[in-house]
């Protein structure tokens, strides 16, 4: 590597979640700060949050249903 071109690389860097979570991994920033990881994201905890606005989620489940029959 060619000195002084590459940042600074932090094999332990912190990242904090807005939920509560910490973890380490290696990064070019010391710490990190984000709004979903694995253990908030709905596709790893199971949990689907689902916001129907004017019922498209039912109208949606109808049309599936229908094309199935």
């Amino acid at each position: 590597m060619k000195i002084d071109t590459h940042p600074e690389y932090f094999p332990k860097a912190k990242v904090k979640c807005a939920c509560g979570s910490e973890f380490e991994v290696g990064s070019t920033l010391k710490e990190i700060e984000v709004e979903i990881c694995g253990e908030c994201h709905p596709f790893y905890t199971g949990n689907e949050k689902i916001i129907d606005t004017a019922g498209r989620v039912e109208k949606f489940k109808t049309r599936m249903k229908a094309k199935k029959k």
